[in-house]
C-alpha cells in the first residue's frame, strides 16, 4: 500500500461555543496513547485556544501552534490559508513523524467550512444549546462535511431540545453523510468520534482519502455574525466553550 508523505490533517469547524476546543482536548486524550498528535489553533487576536489545551496537559505544549488571524476565523481556514499551513508544516517538521494535526478554526458562523488545500477532511460541529432547530437550516458544513458533530448531547434536557429529533434531522440533511451525537459523559459516542479519526487515518495513509470541498461560504456580511454571536450567547447563558465538552 502506498504511504502518506505527511501527517493527516483534520479541521475542526463549527460556531462559537459548540465545543470545538472540547472536542480536541478529548481526541488528544484518547489517541496520544498510541499516536503522534500536533493541534493548531485558530483565534483573532488572542491564543486562548491555545492556552486553554496547553493547561489541560492533553498534549506536549510545543506541540500545540496558535494562529493569530486578525481577522474574520473563516480567512484564515479558507480564504488565505497561508499562516495555517506554515504552522502545520512546522509541527510537522519539528516533531516528524506526526500522525495527525488538528486544526481548530476560529468560531464562525454556520458557513464557514475549510479551504480542501488545508485539511484532508474536517468535522462540522453544532450543539443542543444552540437550537435544536439547527440541523434543519442547513448549510455546507451541516450538510457536506465529512462528519457532523451534534455535541452536548446530555445538556438537551437543560435547553429544551428533542436531542433524538435534532440528529434526525441532521441525518436527513446529510443523506447519508455520518453523524455523530456527541456527549463526553457517552462512552459509545466517545469510541464513534475516536474510530472516525482512525478510519481517516488509514484511509489517508492507504493514499485513499479524497479531500472534498464542502462548498464555499455563502456571502459574508459582519453584521449577520454580530447577530448569530448574540444569539449564541443567549442560547448559552454567556457560558465560555471550554466549559463544556
Amino acid at each position: 500500500m502506498p504511504s502518506s508523505p505527511r501527517a493527516l490533517r483534520i479541521g475542526v469547524c463549527g460556531p462559537v461555543g459548540t465545543g470545538k476546543s472540547s472536542l480536541i482536548a478529548l481526541l488528544c486524550r484518547q489517541l496520544a496513547g498510541d499516536l503522534q498528535l500536533a493541534v493548531v489553533t485558530n483565534d483573532i487576536y488572542t491564543d486562548e485556544d491555545a492556552r486553554f489545551l496547553r493547561s489541560a496537559g492533553v498534549l506536549d505544549p510545543e506541540r500545540i501552534s496558535a494562529v493569530e488571524t486578525g481577522a474574520c476565523p473563516h480567512t484564515a481556514i479558507r480564504d488565505d490559508i497561508t499562516a495555517n499551513l506554515l504552522a502545520a508544516e512546522d509541527l510537522e517538521e519539528r516533531f516528524a513523524p506526526l500522525d495527525v494535526v488538528l486544526i481548530e478554526s476560529g468560531g464562525d458562523n454556520l458557513t464557514a467550512t475549510f479551504s480542501p488545500a488545508l485539511v484532508d477532511t474536517q468535522i462540522f460541529l453544532i450543539d443542543v444549546a444552540g437550537g435544536g432547530d439547527v440541523a434543519r437550516k442547513g448549510g455546507p458544513g451541516i450538510e457536506r462535511a465529512d462528519l457532523l458533530v451534534v455535541n452536548k448531547t446530555d445538556l438537551a434536557p437543560y435547553v429544551g431540545v428533542d436531542a433524538p429529533r435534532m440528529v434526525a434531522d441532521a441525518r436527513d440533511a446529510r443523506r447519508g453523510r455520518p453523524v455523530i451525537a456527541l456527549s463526553r459523559t457517552d462512552d459509545a459516542s466517545v469510541a464513534a468520534v475516536t474510530r472516525w479519526v482512525r478510519d481517516q487515518l488509514a484511509s489517508h495513509r492507504a493514499g485513499d482519502l479524497v479531500s472534498v470541498d464542502p462548498g464555499p461560504m455563502a456571502p459574508h456580511s459582519h453584521a449577520a455574525d454580530h447577530l448569530d454571536d448574540q444569539r449564541h450567547d443567549h442560547a448559552h447563558g454567556h457560558t465560555h466553550e471550554h466549559a463544556d465538552a
